[in-house]
């Protein structure tokens, strides 16, 4: 067994998509495909249950999953000490979409950032089981307790709309929230945490949702789906490289303004000087910057529990 396969399944198993996790992993789907089959050949067992459109992990496959995430740890971490000799190896921050301009430079952050960019339930997961030191992600209090994490604000993302230019709402410098359509993949591998932020926000605004199953939440795909709607939908802050297209157009959304709260993410029992160090570096230059402070307007969801 080596390393690689061992990357090939975690790929596969978080993102539980072949076309992502080839992409991800910069292979071709066969040669992905072919990996996994010589890999439950070598174990002797079943990791994943697939078909064209679904795929799944096993009971045997969700017990390997977090063997083969300690092994990958274990290894970058052995292979940081071989290369940094006897200097502090720096801390692991994973990440999903946004990143604080400059990280790599500012001062007291010794940090490697993952080459991984996963969903924020995921990476959260990763810091609770100790493959990541850091991380910015979304999370409810809820998982924040359950997984045994702290969570420290680092910024508020207010979400956008967007919109065929031709819809009356263009015509407007905002759109009230009660006319948005909001998108929810039926994918909750990939897509949980958006998932469980825009059917509370629906809810809380009168926002309408739209089912899909497409992964369709972001990139050319989000555009298309916009397209077809033809009306104002909530843009998730998932970051794509695909330009909007012309036809389209964004604006703020207001009565409530989505917020979308980017947290830096730890184990609530790591006292390391290096951790603690890098958390204060990390909110003073979000709090120098104004990121942690919410608008004045009416937000959702509300922010008096969070620090500005």
């Amino acid at each position: 067994m080596e390393l690689r396969q061992l990357t090939y399944f975690v790929a596969v198993a978080e993102e539980l998509h072949f076309g992502r996790a080839a992409e991800r992993l910069r292979i071709a789907g066969p040669s992905l495909s072919q990996q996994i089959i010589n890999l439950e050949r070598e174990l002797g067992t079943r990791l994943l249950i697939r078909d064209r459109r679904h795929v799944e992990l096993t009971p045997a496959g969700s017990e390997f999953l977090t063997d083969a995430r300690e092994v990958l740890a274990a290894a970058a971490r052995a292979f940081d000490r071989a290369r940094n000799g006897d200097r502090q190896l720096p801390l692991r921050l994973g990440y999903v979409s946004w990143l604080p301009p400059g990280i790599a430079t500012m001062p007291n952050l010794r940090v490697r950032i993952d080459e991984w960019v996963l969903p924020s339930h995921t990476q959260a997961a990763r810091v609770a089981e100790g493959s990541l030191d850091l991380a910015i992600a979304w999370i409810e209090e809820a998982d924040v307790v359950r997984q045994s994490l702290a969570a420290e604000l680092l910024k508020y993302e207010r979400l956008q709309a967007v919109m065929p230019g031709t819809h009356q709402a263009a015509r407007h410098d905002s759109v009230p929230a009660t006319e948005l359509t909001i998108l929810v993949d039926v994918d909750e591998a990939s897509w949980d945490s958006w998932n469980r932020y825009a059917l509370a926000f629906a809810q809380a605004s009168g926002a309408s949702v739209t089912h899909i199953d497409d992964g369709g939440i972001t990139g050319p795909a989000f555009f298309e789906h916009v397209a077809r709607l033809r009306r104002p939908v909530l843009q998730s802050p998932k970051r794509h490289a695909a330009p909007m297209p012309p036809t389209l157009t964004r604006r703020p959304v207001t009565s409530p303004v989505p917020l979308w709260a980017w947290d830096l993410l730890h184990r609530a029992d790591d006292t390391r000087p290096m951790v603690t160090s890098a958390i204060r570096t990390l909110i003073d230059g979000a709090s120098a910057a104004g990121w942690r402070i919410p608008p004045t307007e009416t937000h959702w969801p509300p922010t008096s529990g969070k620090q500005a």
